[in-house]
Formats: structure tokens, C-alpha cells, sequence
């Protein structure tokens, strides 16, 4: 069953600084979750409707999407935008333009000094890693693997790739977890219970987005991590739908609608850990009211996936429309093709991925900023980059259609991961993200 295990906190500093009620001792009750494993779910009439919905609306965005596909071009937009959103939950704001230059600045050898934009493009690199590979069982290894990617080029590095060994908590104060939203696991708890939860991922028993759902649930209430939980957890469930086929060549960006609905995606979670058994009226009532959210997010996130292909299928061909009356070569045909997966260029780029020679990039490139379909900005301090803005905008306008929380939306509940050491005390009113 669902139960709290009552610890006791012992005081981590010896030096002064802090208040008797900041640096005491005292008893907290931290929450360990059922086993997943050979669990028999019941789902409500409602929730298995909405999961169905959603597993169909998915087969048909991942059928139907033709428009880009070939390229991958689709494909690459979707898995970014997620990662933008999932970042953009934990607090990591940056918008498209800025992620987009920094990314090509980084291709050019430059040193990126936006924190931001680098552990944005850190979580971009570690979800092209996680949707890699379908085939592969889930494992404790492959999460570790997505854990490493995501913190090294971040000041977290030492924490990147491991399971954390102290308590962690979400809410309260950065010093103890008395009055704390949530205590996880105790950390000599969390090896099996990723152990468990892996052999959950693997088994075939529901369907795929109900998997998914309860799999999330369960990682976010482990918190294996000193940091990058919620963008490990929600990782986990595009390995999940690729494994299970459900998802081949494009992804679903359900982090877009939870980050829309962060209270309600937040309080869904929270209720999800109830105390008793797995069977209880309220484990029940808890796991459809999660799953309905969660299904009904993948609905969403499809429609809206799809109004955007069209947008930019149109988009492409608006351009070539101009660029045909202009009598445009094949490379800059070639380059237009592949502009909806890389919106800003530059000639090392171009030559790379058409694998032209530096005269013919520059000329495909010339071409389409005649055509006013590229116009010339810079990425880094020395390289000059030509981006092409309609898709920009349009990259822009569907993160703020999806991913821009209102305050009546927002997570207001501060996280705060582990307790600051003293070196690290004045970081202690800037609460880690997970």
C-alpha cells in the first residue's frame, strides 16, 4: 500500500547563521508509494474513454503527419517545442529566436553565456537521446543515461547521472522538510523502486498512454534526483510511447498543455499519493482523475500539433511560390525544404547539411534572402546567421498558444530539492528546479 514512513530529520549545520527552528531536530513522515509491477488497474468508463481518445488522436498525428515527415522536419520542431515546455515548468524560460540563435552559436564553436538557453539545449540533446532507440527495454541505465545529458552542462554537473543520497522535498523551507507540500522517498528506498517502476515500463498489460500516465505519476513521486525530476519524468513518457509503437516518427507535446494547466497537472500528482491499499476507493478515484488529465493533455496536444503542421506546410509553400518565380537551383530548393527543422542558418550549416560547397550555400542562402524568406541576424559574437523569421514567429505564437501559464495556472509552490550546505546557503532563497 500507499504509506508514510515517519523519520526523524537530525540538524545538518553546526555553524551559526540559522534560526532554532531553521536547524532543529524533529520527526517528518516521508511517502512510499505501491509497487507498479503486476498492479491490476480499473479504469472508470470516463478515463477509459479519454485514454482511447487519445491513443487514437495519436496513431492518427503520427500516421497522418506526411506533410514534414519526410524531412523529420516536423518531428525535430515538436521534440523542441516539448523541451522548451518542460523547461519552461521548472522555471527555465527562453524563448524560441533566443534558443534557436543560441543552438546555432553552439554548432559555430562559440561559448554560450546564457545559462538558460544552455540548460534548455541541454534538455533538447537529452530528449533526441530518450526518443532514440525504441526498441530498447526501459532501464535504470537508460534514465541515468537522460539524467547525465541533462545536468553535465549545467552548474548541477556533479549531481548529473546519479541517484541522489540524501532526503529531498517539495515546498516548505530550503533547510528541513517540517511543513514540506511533499516528502518523497528516503533515498535508501529509491533503487528499488526505479527497479520496479522499469519493470512496469516494460510490460505491455495497459494501454500505452495510461502507461505512460501512471509511470510519470510514480517517477514524479520517487524524485530520484537531486534535480531534473519532472524533466526526467515527463521524458519517460515519450520512451514509453515509442516503445509501445504508439508514437514512430513524430512526438506528442503534452508538456505544452501541462504547462497551460500546471495547478491542475501539480494537484493530479499530489493526489495520486494516497494512503492505503492500490485497491481503495480513493487509490481509484485518484489514478482515473490522473489518467483523464493526462489523456485528455495528449488530446490537446495533438490537435494542436496539427494546426500547426498545417501552418507551416502552408508557410512552405508560400515560399516556394517566391522563390520559384525567381528560377531558384537545386540547393536552394533544398535548403527551403529544410528550413522548418533548422529556422536559422548559417554557410558552415548550409554546406553541412546539403553537403554543398561553400560557394553554392552562400548562393542558395542569397536566393532565399531575396525572396524575403531569410533575412540576415547573427548567431554569437562572430558568426553571421540568417534566420527565417515567419517560422520563427510562428515557432513563438504556438508556445504561447500552449505553454505560457497565466497566474491563475502558474506553479506557485516552490521546490526546494535538498538542503543548502553551507557553501551553498546563499543560493537558499533561489529554490533548485526539478
Amino acid at each position: 500500500m500507499g504509506a508514510f514512513k515517519d523519520r526523524v530529520w537530525e540538524p545538518r549545520f553546526t555553524s551559526g547563521g540559522l534560526s532554532r527552528s531553521q536547524n532543529r531536530s524533529a520527526t517528518y513522515r516521508a511517502y512510499i508509494p505501491d509497487p507498479l509491477a503486476g498492479r491490476e488497474f480499473t479504469f472508470e468508463a470516463a478515463a477509459a474513454a479519454d485514454v482511447a481518445d487519445a491513443e487514437r488522436n495519436i496513431a492518427q498525428l503520427d500516421l497522418e503527419s506526411r506533410a514534414l515527415a519526410n524531412t523529420e522536419a516536423l518531428a525535430r520542431i515538436l521534440l523542441r517545442a516539448e523541451a522548451v515546455a518542460s523547461s519552461r515548468i521548472e522555471g527555465l524560460t527562453v524563448s524560441a529566436q533566443r534558443l534557436l540563435r543560441a543552438d546555432v552559436a553552439r554548432a559555430e564553436g562559440d561559448q554560450i553565456t546564457d545559462a538558460t538557453a544552455v540548460e534548455v539545449l541541454a534538455n533538447v540533446d537529452a530528449m533526441t537521446y530518450a526518443t532514440e532507440s525504441p526498441e530498447l527495454e526501459i532501464s535504470v541505465d537508460r534514465i541515468l543515461e537522460f539524467h547525465r545529458r541533462l545536468l553535465t552542462p549545467t552548474r548541477l554537473a556533479p549531481h548529473a547521472g546519479r541517484i541522489r543520497t540524501a532526503q529531498n522535498w517539495i515546498g516548505g523551507t530550503s533547510y528541513n522538510p517540517f511543513g514540506a507540500a511533499f516528502v518523497p522517498p528516503p533515498p535508501e528506498d529509491v533503487p528499488d523502486l526505479l527497479d520496479d517502476l522499469c519493470k512496469f515500463c516494460n510490460d505491455d498489460l495497459l494501454p500505452a498512454v495510461a502507461q505512460a500516465a501512471i509511470a510519470h505519476a510514480q517517477f514524479e513521486t520517487i524524485h530520484p534526483f537531486v534535480d531534473g525530476n519532472g524533466r526526467t519524468g515527463r521524458a519517460l513518457i515519450h520512451m514509453i510511447l515509442r516503445r509501445r509503437g504508439l508514437v514512430t516518427r513524430t512526438l506528442v507535446p503534452v508538456s505544452l498543455i501541462l504547462a497551460t494547466h500546471a495547478q491542475d497537472y501539480v494537484a493530479a500528482l499530489q493526489s495520486a499519493r494516497y494512503e492505503g491499499p492500490p485497491d481503495s476507493p480513493q487509490a481509484l478515484k485518484s489514478t482515473n482523475e490522473w489518467v483523464g488529465l493526462f489523456a485528455g493533455a495528449c488530446s490537446r496536444a495533438v490537435a494542436d500539433a496539427e494546426s500547426f503542421e498545417r501552418r507551416v506546410e502552408a508557410l512552405r509553400m508560400e515560399w516556394r511560390a517566391r522563390l520559384g518565380s525567381m528560377r531558384a537551383d537545386a540547393s536552394a530548393l533544398a535548403l527551403l525544404d529544410r528550413l522548418p527543422a533548422t529556422p536559422i542558418v548559417t554557410v558552415r550549416s548550409v554546406q553541412q547539411a546539403l553537403g554543398v560547397s561553400y560557394n553554392a550555400a552562400n548562393s542558395a542562402i542569397t536566393a532565399l534572402e531575396s525572396a524575403g524568406i531569410l533575412t540576415k541576424t547573427r548567431a554569437g559574437r562572430r558568426n553571421r546567421a540568417f534566420e527565417a523569421r515567419e517560422l520563427v514567429d510562428a515557432l513563438t505564437d504556438l508556445e504561447r498558444q500552449m505553454a505560457s501559464p497565466d497566474s491563475d495556472t502558474r506553479i506557485s509552490e516552490p521546490v526546494r530539492e535538498v538542503p543548502p550546505t553551507p557553501e551553498r546557503r546563499t543560493e537558499a532563497s533561489r529554490p533548485l528546479r526539478s
